[in-house]
Order: structure tokens, then sequence, then C-alpha cells
């Protein structure tokens, strides 16, 4: 057993561990094995002696009250399960073997592993392998978490009959679940694709998996930091994002620098910015809407190519919910706003936070013409007298 100390730190470089998660590793093994081979009831510990090349086990005994209910075999944990009084010795017990204990400390006795059973060996290695495996799986679940948000790509190895699509990335696999799918897209095997990381979790069947999307607005923002270098260099910076993937999506843009135009920035000479964008989104349009720190502004921006003649802000959004916003607009520019199969004002909404109650008035055309025809009318009234001359003859 003592010679796989030899080999500890060229099994944390293979897997790519830390030397004191492999030695914990060992460690938990070794416990987990005495509590399967002499008494899981009992409490051990294990220890690696580097310089004699040694691995110790042992067991340990507190010291309680002479009094503890613990000492008399008939005492209970929290669970209702007796606890063993093997696990305990008196003070005045503990005195006599060391005068300097005392209530709290513990008494450790080493144990030979080799006197445990020919199997004990065997159930060790199992042990430690399946501890190893956690470490590693830890590690990568450490390493993808911080990835959460960002886009990763990999190649696709298999669709199932859910549609799922799933990608090899690195070492792990990620899975793109037909929800989290922009509408009509279809991939095949030894395709290779984007994707943000929406999560990382452990299947009980696949291991550790990572979720991926490509209908996050956040898999928007990337793909645009990668065509557009003022956001690499955040001299332009996306406020806000929504989306209805594949069909339509909003972002709102702030600069820093007030010689940036961060509209024409992100959509680029002749298009070929954002053009290159949505052709990675299955040809998904983008508006670009300028921020603003007032409300009504924003709101109004959000509405484009809509104009809309006022903005008033009936509630603000708060603890997740969306305000309100009353926005009056004239008759004419209303289908614009709410836009074909009302996507207009649903992203607007998305974009602002706020749920957005179009007022409709009259346009300012439509109120000279009403006028004209009344003037009119006014005066075939005036000049047609002959009825009333009539009267007087």
């Amino acid at each position: 057993m003592d010679k796989i100390i030899d080999i500890l730190d060229s099994i944390a470089y293979e897997k790519g561990l830390k030397i004191d998660d492999v030695e914990n590793a060992l460690k938990e093994a070794l416990i987990k094995t005495a509590q399967k081979m002499v008494d899981h009831t009992l409490i051990f510990d294990a220890k690696i002696d580097r310089t004699n090349k040694k691995l110790v086990l042992l067991q340990k005994i507190e010291v309680i009250a002479d009094e503890d209910r613990r000492l008399f075999g008939d005492a209970k944990d929290e669970e209702g399960n007796l606890i063993n009084s093997e696990n305990y010795i008196s003070i005045d017990a503990a005195k006599d073997i060391n005068k300097d204990l005392e209530i709290g400390d513990f008494l450790s006795y080493e144990l030979e592993f080799e006197n445990m059973g020919r199997n004990a060996a065997t159930i060790l290695s199992s042990n430690f392998e399946f501890r190893l495996q956690r470490f590693v799986e830890e590690n990568i679940l450490s390493k993808y978490k911080e990835k959460i948000g960002k886009t990763v790509s990999g190649v696709v190895s298999r669709v199932d009959k859910n549609e799922s699509t799933f990608i090899e990335i690195g070492e792990i696999k990620g899975v793109l679940q037909r929800k989290n799918r922009i509408k009509g897209e279809k991939f095949k095997v030894g395709d290779t694709l984007k994707a943000v990381v929406k999560g990382v979790n452990i299947d009980k069947n696949l291991g550790l998996i990572i979720e991926l999307s490509r209908t996050s607005p956040k898999f928007l923002e990337n793909l645009l930091a990668l065509e557009v270098p003022e956001l690499k260099d955040e001299k332009i910076k996306i406020e806000a994002s929504a989306r209805i993937p594949g069909t339509r999506s909003k972002i709102a843009l702030s600069t820093t620098s007030e010689q940036i135009d961060p509209i024409g920035a992100i959509v680029g000479v002749k298009g070929v910015r954002i053009n290159a964008v949505s052709a990675q989104l299955n040809k998904e349009s983008i508006d670009c809407v300028e921020f603003s720190t007032i409300p009504e502004m924003f709101v109004a921006r959000s509405l484009s190519p809509a104009l809309v003649n006022s903005v008033k802000i009936e509630a603000e959004p708060k603890n997740g919910e969306k305000g309100k916003a009353i926005v009056t607009i004239n008759s004419d520019q209303k289908s614009k706003a709410i836009g074909k199969d009302g996507l207009n004002i649903r992203l607007a909404s998305m974009l602002t936070k706020y749920d957005i109650e179009l007022v409709e008035v009259a346009s300012m055309t439509q109120s000279i013409s009403s006028l004209d025809k009344n003037n009119n009318e006014t005066e075939e009234k005036i000049t047609d007298t002959s009825s009333l001359e009539a009267l007087f003859k």
C-alpha cells in the first residue's frame, strides 16, 4: 500500500489536480475502506508520512466527562441511531494514559491496514479512483462555472431523438437542448457551432455536462463583441438587449466617447458587421437604439422606427417586476410602434423593462384635413344666401 506514496505526484500531474487534492482523496479513500472493513460507526483518521513514505491509518477516541451518557452505549444521535461507546473515553481513564489530556481532546491509535483482509487493497483502490474522479469533476465544474455567460465552440458528436444536440467541448460534453436552439436550425454530426454557456450540471448518466444556449441575449452580445472592436475595447457598451430568437432583436447602446457613433460602429460599413452576426443567428434582424438614463427617452427610442409624441412613466420597474409607461402616439405611427405580429412593442418592453401602453391621437395631417373640410362647409353655407333673400321679397 505504501508504494502508492511514490506515485502521488504523477497522479496529480496526469489528472491535472493539485497534490493536496490527490492526498486528500487517498486519505478519504483509506478512511472509507476502514469503515467498510472494520466498523462504520468508529471514527478513523488518515495521515500521509512523506518522509517515511507511509500511509498511516488511525482510530480516534474522544475524551469526555465521566458521567457522559455516550460512555454507556445507550445514547442516541440526532437521527435516533445508537452511538458507539468505543469512540469515547472518560476523562479519568484518559488521565491514566496521559495526564495532560482534557475533555475534547482525542487519543489516536495506529491500525495496521494489512490486517484488514485480502479485499481491503481492492476496496481502497476503488475508493481512491472514485474520489480522484470527484476532484476532477469539481475542478472542471469550477472551471466552467467561471465560463457561464461566455461563448464556447465545439463539434457536434450526436443528436438524440429529442433533438438535443451534444457537443464535444474540450474534456467534457455540452448539450444544446431544442428549447435553447434557434427555430429552424438543424445540426448534424461533425458540425462546428458556437453557443453561450447557460449552466453547468452533473447528470446521473452523462456525468458533468455543460448546458448551452443559442437563444440567450448574452449570445447575441458575445457575437457582436467578436465582430466589433469598439465593444471589446469598451468604447461602446451594450446596456440592454432583448431577443425573439431567429426573428428579431433589439440592443441599447452607449458610448464613452463623443467621437464614436455607437449605432454606426455596430452596423459597420454597408452593414458588414451586423450582417455577419445576423448570419450566425439564422438571419435574425438586429435593431440598434441609443440608450438613455432618462426612462421616458429610452422608452421612446426603443419603439423605433415609430415616432412618439410623449411618454409618461406611471410605475418604475421594481423587484423584478416591469414598470408601466403610457406612450402617446399619432395614429399613423401606431402600426410601426406595434410592428409585425406585435414584435416591435414586445421587444421594446423586454428591452426597457416597462409594460408599454399606446394612446392613439389624430395625426397633424388628419387634423388639418378635417379642419379644411369644416372650413369648406362653412364657406358654402355663407355664400348660399338665395333662400335668405327670398324671405324679404
